[in-house]
């Protein structure tokens, strides 16, 4: 019967032992390197921009191509156009528009030529009716289905935007471009 006393008070001396070695490694175990996001921050990396039409959030893992490109519509207006293309079914397109003028000789051809773009805005001003600043969508021929659309005011806009959603896609990492 002497060695249950001796026994136990092995078993409690292995018992704390124990506790002690669990406590020192748990101490010495670094942080992790990332910490979990807390607030608005996101786990995934994500491609935002905040536009005054609205407010366009990707996952970066879902963007398949960003793209630019120029055309004329009717030989009256250059578009110059830059698209997000997902994996998902909604396709981002964000342009900006201007008068496709021809390149007037110097002089009285160059005046004439301002001076019809200030009235054509002037006219736009007085109906309320700003073509040149609002998406245009004429139902049926223009829904775009599955496409969302937002209108730049400059091509330095389209630009920053581009350039902001590229670097996200080629770099696989979150950006936020905010246009006022």
């Amino acid at each position: 019967m002497s060695s249950i006393p001796y026994h136990g008070a092995m078993l409690r001396f292995v018992y704390l032992l124990t506790a002690l070695l669990a406590c020192v490694a748990s101490a010495q175990t670094p942080a992790p390197a990332n910490p979990q996001p807390t607030g608005n921050q996101s786990v995934m990396p994500l491609f935002r921009a905040q536009l005054p039409g609205g407010i366009y959030e990707v996952a970066v893992r879902n963007i398949v191509s960003v793209s630019s490109h120029e055309y004329l519509v009717d030989g009256a207006v250059r578009v110059v156009e830059m698209n997000i293309d997902t994996v998902g079914s909604i396709l981002a397109r964000f342009y900006f528009l201007e008068p496709n003028v021809p390149t007037p000789p110097s002089g009285l051809g160059a005046s004439v030529v301002d001076k019809a773009q200030q009235y054509l805005a002037q006219a736009a001003d007085k109906t309320g009716q700003d073509a040149w600043k609002k998406v245009i969508k004429n139902y049926p021929t223009t829904t775009h289905a599955r496409t969302v659309e937002y209108r730049l005011q400059s091509r330095e806009e389209l630009n920053k935007l581009f350039e902001a959603a590229e670097e996200s896609f080629r770099l696989q990492k979150s950006r936020t471009v905010k246009i006022e």
